[in-house]
């Protein structure tokens, strides 16, 4: 089913910015079980994984009481999505007991599978908590923005000038040594926020968090290895995706992203990550594996 909207140009204000993040996790219900997703605006070529799993994720709670939160998700990258055309959802509702209830979405284009995704969801209740400290960064006023990094490493911006193009939020992050490790103490992170404040639902924000859990889960094992996106001479791509929620945040503030990768092998990359606020709430956990192939140059 192909979209009849038009790409935006790149003029959007932060306000409009937002507003196109809102619609583009906002899904249109055709029947009780199935959902259509929107473009986003300006997409050109393959479609970003994150907005994938953020409309999955929203087409199975659309299905669920509020009252039931999600607490978990897994999703397996099938196919490349088409910024052409619009992403449709179908919801199998597996399970609805006294606490938890499951959701087995499948996203498609054209008919054909671009991503399976299983979501749990429980009702709130009272227990033992605990969480790990936030790691030792630095603050995102002490850091400069993504593409200040990438300009000072002489990077041109235009290999990611699709995916940044009217994009709603922004980054701070460490400098880049030149043999491409991200890190900074040790660490592997950065700090995002949305560019202008979101809508109060904590909803909208669980989403919005899903959207930007896909972004620099790769980098963690690449940069292990002295290895980047920028840099060419591999092939990347996210195979599967996990997420853990833990607890509700304002996504309009800022939050860190910290990294890292306990393995890589088979030409697969490991990397986890955890978000916290910027007083050091948890807030959510994420693991990925991706393809890592490097590619030889060829022989003269």
């Amino acid at each position: 089913m192909e979209d009849d909207e038009n790409p935006l140009p790149d003029t959007m204000s932060d306000e409009e910015k937002i507003a196109a993040t809102v619609r583009l996790l906002t899904l249109d219900q055709q029947t009780d079980n199935h959902f259509l997703g929107h473009r986003k605006p300006g997409g050109v070529g393959r479609i970003y994984g994150g907005q994938v799993v953020a409309q999955a994720l929203a087409a199975a709670q659309n299905t669920v009481d509020p009252s039931r939160r999600p607490h978990s998700l897994h999703a397996y990258f099938l196919r490349g999505g088409d910024e052409n055309y619009r992403i449709e959802f179908s919801v199998a509702r597996d399970f609805d007991g006294g606490s938890f209830s499951n959701r087995r979405v499948i996203a498609a284009q054209n008919g054909v599978p671009i991503l399976n995704l299983t979501a749990s969801f429980h009702r709130q209740e009272d227990g033992l908590s605990h969480q790990m400290p936030m790691p030792d960064v630095r603050m995102p006023e002490d850091l400069e923005t993504e593409e200040e990094v990438m300009n000072r490493l002489g990077r041109p911006i235009k290999a990611m000038a699709a995916f940044r193009r009217n994009r709603s939020y922004e980054i701070r992050m460490p400098p880049i040594s030149p043999d491409g490790r991200l890190n900074d103490r040790g660490h592997a992170y950065f700090w995002f926020r949305m560019k202008a404040p979101l809508p109060a639902d904590p909803a909208m924000h669980r989403l919005v968090l899903a959207y930007i859990s896909d972004y620099g889960l790769l980098s963690a094992p690449m940069a292990v290895h002295g290895r980047a996106w920028w840099r060419g001479g591999f092939r990347a791509a996210s195979l599967d995706h996990a997420i853990w929620f833990h607890a509700d945040a304002r996504i309009d503030d800022w939050v860190l992203y910290a990294l890292d990768s306990p393995w890589s092998g088979d030409a697969r990359g490991f990397g986890r990550g955890l978000f916290f606020t910027r007083d050091g709430q948890l807030i959510a956990s994420t693991a990925q594996e991706g393809l890592m192939r490097v590619i030889e140059p060829k022989a003269e």
